[in-house]
């Protein structure tokens, strides 16, 4: 591992958000040799990193400081200088909310340069038109009738998820704990809950319209209407754009786990990181979240969730009381698909084939909120 290595055009940067500050690793497209920078932004939380590879490439992190509260940061230079917006994601004309806290950052659609969004915590979305120097609310999501009946999860109320249609530039999907999934059909007008098929066994009603705790919500882009989820009560896939959810939990050993990934080229394979939180004796341990079994396995399927296979060569197999949280899974673009996982206790695992085959690419990071991954432009 060196350092101080700036990215070129096709490297792979992988970003990572901690607890205490991101770091920026690189690597060319064979992803064997990788170069790091960090910590930038020490002793601030990152939840999120994103990597926008339209126009000249610019690096988004949320940042949430205990001091100075959440910002969203952007470097040019993969970390060299950073800089604010000039407008921050705030509630103008909600003198009653507060943002607590930014939870996520996405880039728009590839014909629409310079949008991005942004999900917080209260669950609300921004928008940017200007590559993020100006954000501003999408008032429709907070202003939804159901609203005032919306219950935080553990990590607070917080909408982590945005996924963009590629090809319907009206139509989008957010995910929030614990409210579940909705969509817009209008370009942000309007939006309505998509959750039915979906569990949620800590309510007295087990499948509501709303009030489901989705963890983490992707699509894939060749399937128009594909999305999958990984919720607190499983999880999940749906082929028509949310209406209907299919469970797909069956064959992994637990239906709980934050983490998320899909193969960059194939839209039936997916990666998820299965967690227990009933402890031995059946109770139920709402802060245990360690991987099933300790043991560290990422299960993948080939097949839309059908069935589930551990990858486990080079992964440890015992002892490993280890925990991801919802940002802690993503994949490259090759063809040969990379996957990065990082764990609360500093490492970062990643497969280079796949997820057939595992290394440590780095241990002892401050604890791990994020792990992002992009091909430099």
């Amino acid at each position: 591992m060196t350092t101080n290595k700036t990215p070129k055009s096709g490297d792979v940067v992988l970003l990572i958000g901690t607890r205490k500050g991101a770091f920026i690793f690189r690597s060319d497209e064979a992803r064997k040799d990788w170069s790091s920078t960090g910590p930038h932004m020490p002793g601030s939380a990152i939840f999120h990193m994103t990597y926008d590879a339209r126009g000249d490439g610019r690096t988004f992190a949320a940042l949430n400081s205990m001091w100075f509260g959440p910002t969203i940061q952007f470097t040019d230079d993969f970390g060299e200088t950073w800089e604010n917006p000039e407008i921050q994601p705030s509630f103008v004309t909600r003198k009653d909310m507060t943002v607590k806290n930014l939870w996520h950052v996405e880039p728009g659609r590839e014909n629409e340069p310079g949008v991005l969004y942004a999900g917080v915590d209260p669950a609300s979305l921004f928008r940017s038109q200007d590559n993020g120097v100006t954000w501003g609310e999408v008032e429709s999501l907070a202003d939804h009738p159901t609203r005032k009946q919306w219950q935080p999860g553990l990590g607070g109320l917080c909408l982590h998820s945005i996924a963009v249609d590629p090809d319907n530039a009206k139509r989008m999907w957010v995910g929030m704990s614990a409210i579940g999934v909705f969509r817009t059909d209008d370009g942000g007008e309007s939006w309505h809950p998509k959750n039915s098929g979906v569990r949620a066994d800590f309510l007295p009603e087990r499948f509501p319209e709303f009030g489901q705790c989705t963890h983490k919500l992707l699509k894939p882009a060749a399937l128009m209407d594909r999305l999958y989820q990984q919720n607190h009560c499983g999880a999940f896939r749906t082929d028509d754009a949310g209406e209907n959810w299919t469970d797909i939990t069956e064959g992994l050993p637990s239906r709980f786990g934050f983490v998320l990934g899909l193969h960059s080229q194939d839209p039936d394979t997916l990666y998820v990181v299965p967690e227990d939180q009933v402890l031995a004796d059946g109770e139920v341990g709402g802060g245990y979240r360690i991987v099933s079994d300790a043991k560290f396995r990422v299960f993948r399927s080939r097949n839309g969730g059908a069935d589930w296979t551990p990858m486990t060569r080079g992964l440890p197999q015992q002892h490993a009381y280890l925990h991801c949280m919802r940002e802690g899974m993503a994949t490259d673009p090759f063809e040969s698909c990379g996957v990065y996982v990082g764990t609360t206790t500093g490492q970062v695992f990643y497969s280079r084939d796949d997820g057939d085959n595992w290394e440590l690419l780095v241990d002892y990071l401050p604890p791990i909120n994020s792990v992002e991954c992009g091909v430099v432009s």
